[in-house]
């Protein structure tokens, strides 16, 4: 083993050591639904409070996301392709805007501002949380005793900007709405809104189906290792 390797063991080591045990390593488990704390729980009990199964963890939480996240991805390419918005003027011209397209507008009119909130909003934030999920989820899977306090962080980020990402969809629903002047001007939402909605409600649903606890099992893991 390589110096620099033993040192970053060491180092995961030290920072599982330093995390402290875990509620489940204490037997102790959480209520899914009301967060009430209960000891020497058996299979099949029931929270004393609300009446839900107690588990120790989400119900097959990693299989569950990575189906979401997959799906996710997978409508991440036709929510960037196909059109968001279809606008028809007179006389009977259509035009058709990605999500892109609409950036590229925004900027070359001046709109510069515009043009960054929805790149970041539809683009980057959609990107930057199907890439995190990714990597909890592997990172989970391995017990990885790697950055668990910054890996919490990351977790807790996912799910405050899950709902910003619906910018798009809430201008396109917008515009529908109020840009249907017979005559002149339509709008009418495309497949890409579709497909970019599919992606912010799987990316959510993603978020809200892994357990952040499986990241500190890790520390578990690593004592069990160590005896």
């Amino acid at each position: 083993m390589s110096a620099h390797r033993a040192a970053s063991l060491a180092n995961e080591t030290g920072e599982a050591e330093r995390c402290g045990p875990t509620a489940a390593g204490m037997g102790m488990v959480s209520c899914h639904h009301c967060a009430t704390l209960w000891k020497d729980v058996k299979a099949h009990d029931h929270c004393g409070r609300c009446g839900a199964r107690l588990h120790s963890r989400k119900p097959d939480s990693l299989n569950r996301t990575w189906a979401l996240v997959i799906a996710a991805c997978i409508m991440y390419v036709p929510a960037n392709m196909l059109p968001v918005m279809i606008t028809t003027s007179f006389p009977g011209e259509e035009q058709r805007d990605t999500i892109m397209s609409g950036i590229i507008y925004f900027w070359v009119s001046g709109s510069w501002v515009l043009a960054i909130i929805v790149f970041i909003a539809s683009f980057l934030v959609p990107l930057f949380k199907l890439a995190i999920l990714i990597l909890l989820l592997i990172m989970a899977r391995r017990h990885s005793s790697w950055r668990l306090l910054q890996r919490a962080k990351l977790y807790r980020l996912v799910e405050l900007t899950g709902r910003w990402s619906m910018l798009d969809v809430f201008v396109v629903t917008l515009l529908t709405g109020l840009v249907q002047i017979e005559g002149f001007a339509t709008v009418d939402a495309g497949a890409g809104i579709v497909a970019f909605a599919a992606v912010v409600v799987l990316t959510m649903l993603a978020s809200l189906s892994f357990d952040p606890r499986l990241t500190w099992d890790a520390t578990e893991h690593e004592s069990g290792k160590r005896v």
